[in-house]
């Protein structure tokens, strides 16, 4: 299947090798440079979202936010600038549930087909083809591009129409938040107590306390290892979008909201493009404590 793939950043890049390595032929488009093993699998950078979409049967969109987006649908040589018919958007980017109806109604106006897909597990679930795949579109489309994300990912669900991939992802940000927030408080509180937080972890994860952020996260914090996955400022862009919503629904997402706030706090300290786990420094800057 010829493939196009626009946005090649930490989650873009290996989630294209995967699909390259499966056999299709990709055409792909990116700010950046094209990774060499990109090259060397067979991708053609073709520049524009509208080349990308000429030469492609279906085409995933990864980029950072909701502007992104659209200007890849709808800018300047983006992907409308040229006929949509048979073709099938993927737009696996993390944005806006009620921008993404209104840009799913555009192309199947326009004569397209139109899945939105968010996905969870980071760069690790990226290289390794484990990341969970929300989807939000019509059924026959999804068992259609249910192959190409079999390559990509092992928990994969429809989770309804347009825009419900992304309320779900929405979701999925707000409890990865909250369990980061837990575990940074758990580990500074074990650490300031006097107790060896790596002990302190190793004994959590045989318990009810266990979860894949203490797994993962937990590991980072004891080991200040806070080089990107998921980098902080994208995180308070979901967040961004979670609270945006909650206001709309005229419920109250108190938690989150405090999450972000911590997650400002870091920023505001130069950790906007560290990995989300380094939340944990706001905490530690308010207690005058690291973890160690």
């Amino acid at each position: 299947m010829n493939i196009g793939f626009i946005g090649l950043g930490i989650m873009g890049t290996p989630m294209a090798q995967r699909l390259a390595q499966a056999g299709h032929k990709l055409f792909v488009s990116t700010i950046g440079p094209v990774s060499e093993e990109l090259i060397k699998l067979g991708a053609e950078n073709s520049g524009t979202a509208r080349k990308v979409t000429e030469k492609s049967d279906v085409i995933f969109i990864m980029v950072p936010d909701t502007p992104q987006v659209e200007e890849v649908l709808f800018g300047k040589e983006g992907c409308a600038d040229t006929s949509l018919r048979g073709k099938t958007i993927v737009d696996m980017s993390s944005i806006s549930p009620i921008e993404t109806k209104v840009f799913a109604k555009k192309v199947i106006e326009l004569g397209g087909e139109y899945l939105d897909a968010p996905v969870s597990g980071g760069e690790i679930g990226a290289r390794e083809g484990t990341l969970s795949i929300m989807v939000g579109g019509e059924l026959e489309v999804f068992e259609r591009i249910k192959p190409l994300f079999e390559i990509l990912g092992k928990n994969i669900t429809l989770v309804g129409g347009n825009g419900d991939g992304q309320t779900c992802k929405v979701a999925n940000q707000i409890i990865v938040a909250l369990n980061i927030e837990a575990v940074s408080e758990a580990l500074l509180f074990a650490s300031k107590a006097g107790a060896d937080p790596a002990r302190v972890r190793q004994a959590l994860m045989g318990g009810f306390a266990s979860s894949r952020i203490l797994e993962v996260h937990g590991e980072r914090m004891i080991k200040r290892t806070f080089a990107p996955g998921f980098k902080i400022a994208l995180h308070q862009k979901d967040l961004n979008l979670a609270l945006q919503s909650a206001k709309a629904l005229a419920i109250n997402l108190p938690n989150t909201a405090t999450c972000q706030e911590l997650f400002n706090t870091c920023a505001a300290n130069g950790g906007s493009q560290l990995d989300h786990s380094a939340l944990v420094q706001s905490l530690e800057l308010m207690a005058n404590h690291k973890i160690s």
